[in-house]
């Protein structure tokens, strides 16, 4: 079965009210279930600000005030369950890293599952604040692997 089969088939059963699917085709068996689980908020401090230069001389800087509020971030989860990588091959550069801005469509990782490489888009626009998962680790349907600014 093809990879955006098998994503259609995903699309599919998120859109509608069904909780399981399972076909047949050629020998191949494909099960797709969905478990519900009550929608996750991650709240994550803000990046790291690069420190102003200190003037050459002048009263000492005031130590920098605590975040006002809490923000949340858009979570791109695992469609499948599998292996979690964050670059195409081992020697390569990960496709995105923590502060970098993204957009919709662009790869973040590939998730493995049955010597199948899928590759994991995403699915708004904004800027990569976390990564929840290590490289080379499994991950679970619908797991959280990104947590996306789209402020």
């Amino acid at each position: 079965m093809e990879i955006s089969y098998i994503k259609k088939i995903i699309k599919l059963l998120e859109s509608s009210s069904i909780d399981e699917i399972e076909i047949e085709e050629e020998g191949k068996k494909l099960r797709v279930a969905r478990n519900k689980p009550a929608p996750m908020t991650y709240a994550v401090p803000p990046l790291p600000q690069p420190a102003p230069a200190l003037p050459a001389a002048g009263p000492a800087p005031s130590a920098p005030s605590a975040p006002v509020g809490e923000k949340s971030y858009h979570e791109v989860r695992s469609p499948i369950v599998g292996t979690f990588y964050r670059s195409p091959s081992p020697d390569a550069d990960p496709y995105v890293t923590e502060g970098q801005s993204v957009r919709s469509g662009q790869v973040l990782c590939i998730v493995e599952a049955m010597k199948l490489m899928n590759e994991i888009e995403s699915d708004v626009e904004g800027a990569v604040v976390k990564i929840l998962v290590e490289n080379g680790k499994p991950v679970e349907y619908n797991q959280p692997l990104f947590l996306i600014d789209q402020g």
